[in-house]
């Protein structure tokens, strides 16, 4: 199953993109509902600054109450909506109308996280899954791939790779097979990361700088993703441009580059693309 990627590059999403209108609103640019965990909070809250500086008109994190303190206190340009129950999630998505999801971001492994991944699927909703919702569902991969649709994207590094997908070959090759086998667009991050979409499509990113392995980085990723999502843009075009917006931001700050330092690069990004 040899395939030749095409170099990801602006020229191949950017018709995409998603443009200001002059006459439109805030829930005219998308709302991104984020899954917050607890006691990991930051890993959401960089996800939810990166959504909006990506473009989201309107940014959502559910929290749990016991979290909800930490959360609000540090985005006042947010809304943080507490999850007091079990029912809590499941009633935040059928009374408020979302465009995009993103969980995973400091989640947490383990049951709570595959249920709400489950219950965020439901909708049908355009849907990022990264890192802990990913993992916890290590032990019954196909559960997770049941619930998935062309719409979702799947941000594995080669570890949580590695804990879904038992399939061989080049790393392209062992890409593409995932997608094909989820049914979702899989971003298989690393120094060169893959995009690819179950159709056999697949773009490999070479923008991105060595400063890049830090911590967090991933999670203003997903909320990158989500965002682009959230505005319109199909799953495989909204991986590709968020994937090259993000090595992009990166190599504008240079050395001493941390998690925090990315979403505040996105503007200078995306009007360079715009121009």
């Amino acid at each position: 199953m040899s395939v030749t990627p095409q170099i990801n590059e602006p020229r191949l999403w950017a018709d995409h993109l998603p443009r200001l209108s002059g006459e439109g609103h805030k829930y005219d640019r998308g709302h991104v509902l984020i899954r917050g965990g607890y006691p990991m909070t930051g890993a959401a809250r960089l996800a939810a600054v990166a959504a909006a500086r990506a473009g989201t008109g309107m940014t959502t994190v559910a929290v749990p109450a016991e979290a909800f303190a930490v959360y609000a206190a540090t985005l006042a340009s947010f809304i943080v909506h507490p999850l007091v129950g079990d029912g809590d999630l499941a009633a935040l998505l059928r009374d408020r109308k979302f465009s995009a999801l993103l969980i995973g971001p400091g989640a947490g492994v383990g049951a709570s996280s595959r249920a709400d991944v489950l219950i965020m699927l439901a909708t049908g909703l355009p849907t990022v899954l990264d890192a802990d919702a990913l993992t916890s569902f290590s032990d019954d991969p196909a559960m997770l791939f049941a619930a998935l649709s062309k719409t979702c994207v799947l941000t594995p590094h080669e570890g949580e790779f590695a804990r879904l997908f038992a399939v061989e070959g080049s790393r392209a090759d062992r890409a593409l097979a995932a997608a094909k086998l989820s049914g979702a667009v899989i971003v298989l991050k690393g120094a060169m990361t893959l995009i690819a979409a179950p159709d056999g499509r697949m773009i490999i990113n070479e923008n991105a700088p060595p400063t890049l392995a830090t911590a967090g980085s991933g999670d203003v990723l997903a909320g990158i993703i989500a965002s682009l999502l959230a505005q319109g843009m199909d799953a495989f075009h909204a991986a590709a441009a968020g994937v090259w917006m993000h090595g992009a931001a990166a190599a504008a700050f240079g050395p001493g580059l941390i998690a925090d330092d990315l979403p505040d690069m996105l503007p200078a990004v995306l009007r360079k693309i715009q121009t």
